[in-house]
């Protein structure tokens, strides 16, 4: 209640007109907002911004990251653990070059980013001047919208369109970049919040015919069968799909993003479908006749072979995004609109159901996946210690509770297949965009968002080297991140695809490591190794224990592969146990 009256008077102040200048107005402006925290790197081009943001440093929190990539990852686990809009700035050239590769992330992932950058001065535009980039032309392809600012009177309007844009309906990242002498000019400030945009309808209207015939194929199925994306998270429609899946007694699934939506534990829960995603969703896609398809855009690594997915089955589409519908994979019945409303309106429509056959082929699949898989990963006979277990001494010692942040290759495969989650936006990683690099910043971001949060960052040896330097915010911040890398010595998954299908020709994999334990400690994080599997619960008991940041490096097996398996090309059906 004291956020939003702090808000309310900020707004109100805000309302009056006062001649300041235009870097002044872009603080001013966040503050309207309600940015508390931004991620960035100062500049030449950006620097009055900076300078005003001095003054201000008892109402926004800046945090200095070691590189512009990492303000955006920052800024995008803030969002995506928060739920708010993320925010990152830069200057003019390489800094606002370097957010690129985050802002391409957020975007696939429609994580909501606003992005500022300074650019040279608007006379110098075109000249080739020091540091001076095309900026919007490069950022176009990677984001929701994008402005340049060329006078300090378009400050206002332009970054209130942007908190809008970069939030409503399906979010995204937004970048605005503003010429120095912008920065510096004087107006006559007001700011307004942005509730609509011309052209711009970011939920579509629910055609209330979808939803009656939706509710028709659901009610009359034998097998049907739900998959959720991110969407359920991203339109707060948790209860509602848990509501959903129980009167009907439906079986459901998730993609990635989607996971945490419904606690692990959930009887209808049957795990992730795609590439490395559960043995029973997998197969069972080809044989449900309703396949529901919640806030997913049946991306590549779901779907496998397009020709041969789900082709004996009606298919129902919930969505937000007109562009996503017959996209990929040609729908029988699409509702549009915000998840939380259609399937508020779908659940009145739903019979009361159970269908406890085609529950149980589930449950049988999931045996012969626990046998061939399952038992290997989280109970090994073999010597050395599997990514796996590591994860289920974390679920065990957090129960379930933490968020878990993972970078990009097998463990965050394992990661993801492991992890118990009881608590929505649970599970941050990179999804589409699949960028190493992404989960020590991005931790960094969900912990000053959640500092409530047990956060724990789970990290490869080589995509851990790609981030590395964030040791540093890390430890000028004191942000009690926990960090585990699992160091097998290769680039785990490339290693993996150059086993089964290059006939082991491991042709650049193999990691020479330095001593990540006296890197952690040179930058006053408390780290050990864990090498035998009777040191590992007591070293993840003291990681969590620790009040501050932690560094835990667990030597995993070398050559473990991740299984099941879909071979890029084959049918959700071909799924591999080996």
């Amino acid at each position: 209640m004291k956020e939003v009256q702090t808000l309310e008077n900020n707004i109100a102040v805000l309302n009056q007109t006062e001649r300041i200048s235009g870097s002044e107005a872009i603080i001013k402006c966040l503050l309207a907002e309600g940015v508390e925290i931004l991620y960035g790197y100062p500049g030449g081009a950006i620097m009055p911004v900076y300078d005003e943001l001095y003054k201000y440093q008892d109402k926004i929190h800046h945090v200095l990251t070691r590189h512009e990539q990492c303000a955006a990852h920052a800024a995008q686990g803030y969002a995506r653990i928060s739920g708010k809009v993320g925010v990152a700035i830069a200057t003019s050239g390489p800094g606002a070059t370097n957010l690129i590769t985050g802002i391409a992330d957020a975007q696939i992932d429609s994580t909501p980013l606003v992005c500022i950058t300074g650019q040279v001065g608007s006379h110098l535009l075109g000249s080739d001047a020091f540091q001076e980039t095309d900026i919007v032309g490069i950022s176009t392809p990677v984001t929701k919208w994008n402005h340049q600012i060329t006078k300090a009177s378009e400050i206002p309007e332009v970054l209130a369109k942007a908190f809008y844009i970069a939030k409503s309906g399906r979010p995204g990242p937004v970048l605005i970049d503003i010429t120095k002498d912008a920065q510096f000019e004087q107006f006559d400030f007001q700011y307004k919040k942005c509730t609509s945009v011309r052209s711009y309808k970011p939920v579509p209207d629910t055609d209330e015919k979808t939803i009656n015939a939706a509710a028709d194929l659901i009610n009359n199925a034998k097998k049907p069968f739900i998959i959720w994306g991110q969407g359920i998270i991203l339109g707060q429609a948790e209860n509602i799909l848990k509501s959903v899946i129980e009167k009907t007694g439906i079986p459901a699934a998730w993609t990635i993003l989607g996971a945490s939506a419904i606690p692990t534990s959930h009887p209808l829960n049957v795990g992730m479908v795609g590439m490395h995603g559960n043995y029973a969703p997998n197969v069972l896609t080809n044989e449900c006749d309703v396949l529901i398809a919640i806030g997913m855009r049946f991306d590549d690594r779901v779907t496998g072979n397009l020709q041969t997915y789900a082709k004996q089955a009606k298919i129902i589409h919930f969505e937000i995004d007109p562009a996503e519908v017959d996209k990929n994979v040609k729908t029988d019945v699409a509702v549009l609109g915000d998840a939380k409303q259609s399937l508020t309106k779908l659940l009145p429509l739903l019979f009361n159901n159970s269908h406890p056959e085609w529950v149980q082929k589930f449950k049988d699949l999931y045996k012969i996946e626990y046998e061939e898989v399952i038992k290997n990963d989280l109970h090994p006979t073999k010597e050395g210690l599997t990514m796996g277990e590591v994860l289920k001494e974390i679920n065990q010692q957090t129960k379930g509770n933490a968020a878990i942040v993972s970078d990009v290759g097998q463990h965050q495969m394992i990661a993801c297949r492991y992890a118990n989650f009881n608590i929505t936006k649970s599970n941050i990683t990179s999804g589409g965009l699949g960028t190493m690099g992404f989960a020590l910043p991005a931790a960094i971001g969900a912990k000053m968002a959640a500092p409530e949060r047990d956060v724990i960052a789970i990290i490869g040896d080589g995509g851990y080297q790609m981030t590395i330097q964030e040791l540093g915010t890390i430890f000028q911040q004191r942000v009690p991140v926990k960090i585990v890398v699992l160091n097998n010595e290769f680039l785990g998954m490339v290693r993996q695809w150059q086993q089964l299908f290059f006939e082991r020709r491991y042709a650049s994999t193999e990691m020479v490591n330095p001593d990540f334990v006296a890197i952690a400690k040179g930058y006053q994080i408390e780290a050990q190794k864990v090498t035998k599997r009777e040191d590992l619960a007591t070293a993840v008991k003291e990681m969590m224990q620790c009040d501050g940041p932690y560094f835990l490096e667990v030597l995993v097996e070398k050559e473990d592969n991740v299984f099941p398996m879909i071979p890029t090309g084959a049918s959700v059906s071909d799924i591999r146990l080996g």
